[in-house]
């Protein structure tokens, strides 16, 4: 349901404008930075801007402060942005069937060393996730797409690929970490698979056969789970989100709080997920582009996010100060 009353709305703060779609955008661990690469093939790091004086009632949207820009980063577009848990090192893939890896000096805002090129994939590189661990300084990048449907895990240290995971059947568009150990994929092949670095098959899986056909034959787009590790949110071509509990290992419910593939009605939905989530869900659009949505991330500390689009920009949105 929309919200149509005055409490206080998301309001655009600042916007790129390219050539081309904006396909991916991070945030920095310390919330400060972010990163954003496009179709044009620019990679861009940008200052997070100061919100205390943000109005309800802003009418300007300015561009953000850049700090560091590649032209030609790739020689095909950067369909993913990634960095990791430190915030030291910051990863694009791209359709050129490559990724790249850079150090990053936060002292001085600036990208530092030679970048390191993996070329392991050979299909589009459509979502990368970092598995790090603070205790051992080891960083560890998780990356997936099209191709032979395989996930590769990279030593970022020793720039080498090391473990390769088999099971999808479909390209994959979706990975997600949420500790050292365990992370998450979502497929065209219509399934959501979960993954051990300790064991080298699928530790669990949700497909078209699970529980009566709960994913009802949609490839999966999007997936997501809480801080809490315990709440799996998917996303599906049939513009269908889907609730899962992970540690009872069943699906909580199917909503649809969009009219068309997942953002591709060109509206950013936000739903409550407080209270019973067996329940109805109540939904309310807090953004909307001129063409459809591609990826949204949330910042990591404030109520604020930001979203690239199809038309061409990537606009952070956030609550003015109450």
């Amino acid at each position: 349901m929309e919200n149509s009353d005055d409490r206080s709305h998301f309001v655009a703060v600042t916007t790129i404008s390219d050539s081309q779609a904006i396909r991916s955008v991070d945030f920095h661990p310390d919330g400060k930075l972010y990163a954003v690469g496009s179709n044009s093939k620019t990679f861009r790091i940008c200052q997070y801007p100061q919100l205390s004086k943000l109005r309800q009632d802003q009418e300007h949207i300015y561009p953000p402060s850049v700090l560091c820009k590649r032209t030609k980063h790739h020689r095909g577009s950067i369909y993913c942005t990634c960095w990791s848990a430190d915030g030291e090192i910051v990863a694009t893939g791209s359709n050129d069937k490559t990724i790249k890896y850079m150090r990053f000096n936060k002292d001085t805002n600036q990208l530092v060393g030679h970048e390191v090129e993996l070329n392991m994939h050979d299909g589009t590189v459509r979502d990368m996730c970092f598995l790090d661990n603070s205790s051992t300084k080891s960083r560890l990048l998780v990356s997936g797409g099209a191709g032979d449907c395989k996930i590769y895990v990279t030593d970022c240290v020793t720039g080498m690929p090391f473990q390769a995971f088999s099971g999808h059947t479909g390209h994959i568009s979706s990975l997600y970490s949420w500790n050292n150990a365990m992370f998450v994929s979502g497929s065209q092949d219509q399934t959501i698979r979960f993954w051990d670095l300790r064991v080298n098959v699928a530790v669990n899986s949700f497909d078209n056969e699970y529980k009566g056909g709960a994913l009802q034959n949609s490839p999966v787009t999007a997936v997501c789970v809480d801080p809490t590790g315990r709440l799996l949110v998917s996303g599906h071509a049939d513009s269908a989100c889907v609730l899962y509990d992970i540690r009872g290992n069943r699906i909580i419910q199917r909503f649809y709080p969009h009219d068309a593939e997942i953002s591709y009605d060109n509206t950013i939905k936000l739903t409550d997920l407080q209270g019973d989530l067996a329940n109805d869900l109540a939904s309310v659009v807090v953004a909307r582009h001129k063409d459809k949505a591609i990826t949204i991330r949330w910042h990591p500390t404030e109520f604020s996010f930001i979203s690239t689009s199809a038309d061409k920009t990537a606009t952070l949105w956030a609550l003015p100060p109450s």
